[in-house]
């Protein structure tokens, strides 16, 4: 499926579409950027859920400014990758296996065949809590990590991770695994609307994102099914170990959002203490999607990811 080009969101110049086929067989798609003149390495930018390449377009130009290669995928389930649901705006996998695997997928097909080193990532939210986990595996993977907003807990707007895991992995084992939780339901579009809503308080940004469903919806995803929350759950136990943390070598940078609701702040900063080579930056006011946020809140987190990536310089 092509990208997406809008009339205040145009596809960056220099877009490569690629096919990505993980080992389990599922179709992902995946966009490569290269900018003009003396390259300082790849950055790969990893979504959240229910995130889309389209959505992050602002952010190529503003990394391809720096000098920088930029790489992206969509994961499976989302965006224009694969969907294994009958009803495909269900988000749903039953084990973050999966997205280890699209990751694995991704680095192998498309970041160390056709991207220059060194590589760096740029993580979001779900993204975030993947990265992590295959840093474990693969400490060589990235020369550094800057994750935003990491999936570590549910924020205030959820029950309990342990209470979600517990009634989850119940129905799991109902075998309604792929319905969604009591209560929840897949929202329209028209329904989104700017006021009380927890990932930014910019409202230009907002409506752009909300554009981009409005123009493709079968980029859009909605509520994640029993089986995504009891997977995440799972995930955020096994982190929540301090010999998780403890076993990451690649340095690491986690920006937390002041007001985030959806993930918890607090999470992320224990978790940051517990790494060997990790530190973390509060941004104040910020809500949940930190690079969707207004302009002096996005300032913040680039003067810090200036900071922290090498060859950065605005």
């Amino acid at each position: 499926m092509s990208l997406q080009s809008f009339p205040d969101n145009p596809v960056p110049t220099g877009a490569a579409e690629q096919t990505v086929m993980t080992a389990d067989g599922v179709r992902l798609r995946a966009a490569v950027w290269r900018p003009e003149g003396r390259l300082k390495g790849t950055v790969c930018i990893v979504h959240g859920r229910a995130e889309a390449i389209e959505k992050y377009y602002e952010v190529v130009g503003e990394l391809l400014e720096r000098g920088f290669a930029v790489a992206s995928f969509d994961w499976r389930g989302q965006g224009a990758s694969e969907r294994r649901l009958q009803n495909p705006r269900k988000g749903h996998v039953d084990d973050f296996v999966e997205y280890e695997r699209d990751l694995e997928a991704f680095i192998e097909t498309v970041m160390l065949p056709d991207c220059p080193p060194p590589y760096f990532v740029l993580a979001h939210s779900t993204g975030g809590l993947v990265c992590l986990r295959l840093a474990r595996r693969r400490p060589q993977a990235f020369s550094r990590m800057v994750l935003v907003s990491p999936l570590l807990d549910f924020g205030g707007f959820a029950p309990s991770r342990g209470f979600i895991n517990f009634a989850a992995g119940a129905f799991s084992l109902l075998g309604l695994g792929d319905a969604l939780p009591p209560g929840a339901r897949i929202a329209e579009v028209d329904e989104r609307g700017f006021k009380g809503n927890p990932l930014t308080s910019d409202p230009r940004r907002f409506d752009r994102t909300i554009a981009i469903a409005k123009a493709r919806p079968e980029l859009t995803v909605g509520a994640p099914t029993i089986a995504w929350l009891h997977a995440a759950c799972r995930a955020m136990n096994e982190a929540s170990n301090p010999a998780f943390a403890a076993e990451i070598r690649i340095p690491t940078l986690m920006i937390a959002a002041g007001e985030d609701k959806v993930v918890s702040p607090l999470a992320i900063e224990r978790f940051a203490r517990e790494m060997r080579i990790g530190s973390q930056i509060v941004i104040p006011g910020a809500r949940h999607e930190i690079l969707m946020e207004r302009d002096p809140m996005r300032g913040l987190f680039w003067a810090a990811f200036d900071a922290f990536v090498p060859g950065s310089d605005g």
